[in-house]
């Protein structure tokens, strides 16, 4: 999509999503209107509708058998309407015009009884183009994805003699959003993710250590080359055979220094959700009225960009329809942006 002007772009995902989550029920965007003028029959400020399609499947390798697979396909719509700092929240499992109707009544209820005028849904919302909307669980026969998992697990085992065991395992998404808001806003995203993993046991005068590998993002299948899953068997059993010669750790208080990749998941749990918006808007986090100081020792620097093109954590749009931002310039140990 990437030679399309993103007009274009947005209307191949508005389009997507419809095929997905309104024409099998036989609704249109004159229903959504109706929908959410019924919630606006009461006091409320704001209210959203919120359609999501996924198509996930999952398959494991072990010890050259396909030892697991999972399928499963879930569709399902919430509606908010939002009075004051009052929010109300409906869903349905079930994406029919009569499950709409329901869940706005029950969502309305938080606003006093009265009149509100929303807009028409005439605003298509713009979106990045970040990953193509292709549809990663139909880019590869079933037996090919088997013969895939079954290629990395003679890579790892070519490399040394030591393996003694492999687990391989692939896993595949296609999800479908739409946002249908009373502000006049209708907007979608179509978002494709793979992921590959590796496990590998080596074993050495009695002693098994293991290692891991695997990399994934929102493309299909076809990333993963003989080139790309040769990397990960090469990292997997380089891991696994460093352990082998690897000592205990000694006890005590030290300095720790965390390389890239998961470790950013202890930064997530330390303060992460001290950034989210929520919070800051209620004003308990720590964070709370503090964009542009340091909060931080010297140094450091953060960066959370969801906007590089095909990665696992970037998106076309957040969750509301509204367009994931980066805020530019670098400020070191210092919030930019909550």
């Amino acid at each position: 999509m990437t030679d399309l002007s993103l007009p274009a772009v947005n209307s191949v995902l508005l389009a997507e999503a419809r095929r997905l989550l309104l024409e099998p029920a036989g609704i249109d965007d004159a229903h959504l209107n109706r929908v959410l003028a019924s919630i606006h029959t009461h006091q409320v400020d704001f209210a959203d509708l919120y359609f999501q399609y996924a198509r996930q499947e999952s398959w494991s390798l072990e010890e050259g058998i396909v030892k697991s697979g999972a399928f499963s396909i879930d569709r399902g719509v919430g509606i908010r309407a939002v009075h004051g700092e009052k929010q109300a929240f409906a869903y349905s499992d079930d994406v029919t015009l009569a499950a709409l109707d329901e869940a706005a009544i029950a969502t309305r209820a938080i606003g006093r009884q009265g009149g509100a005028a929303i807009a028409a849904l005439d605003r298509i919302g713009a979106a990045h183009a970040l990953y193509q909307p292709q549809d990663p669980i139909a880019s590869l026969p079933e037996e090919a994805k088997v013969a895939l998992l079954e290629r990395l697990e003679k890579m790892a085992r070519a490399l040394d003699p030591r393996v003694a065991q492999v687990m391989a395992s692939i896993a595949g998404e296609y999800e479908a959003v739409l946002v249908a808001r009373s502000d006049g806003l209708i907007a979608a995203d179509v978002r494709p993710l793979v992921r590959v993993s590796l496990t590998v046991i080596v074993e050495e005068n009695g002693r098994r250590e293991q290692g891991h590998a695997g990399g994934g993002g929102r493309f299909d299948y076809g990333y993963f080359t003989d080139a790309m899953l040769a990397h990960y068997a090469e990292l997997a059993v380089h891991q696994a055979t460093l352990n082998l010669n690897a000592r205990e750790a000694p006890a005590g208080t030290m300095t720790v220094v965390l390389g890239h990749g998961w470790p950013g998941i202890l930064l997530h749990e330390a303060i992460g959700h001290g950034l989210e918006g929520d919070f800051n808007r209620k004003e308990t986090s720590a964070f709370s009225g503090r964009i542009g100081q340091r909060v931080a020792a010297k140094g450091i620097t953060v960066v959370d960009d969801g906007t590089i093109e095909r990665r696992r954590g970037s998106l076309n749009m957040d969750d509301e329809g509204n367009i994931e931002r980066i805020v530019s310039g670098e400020r070191v140990g210092t919030v930019v942006s909550t």
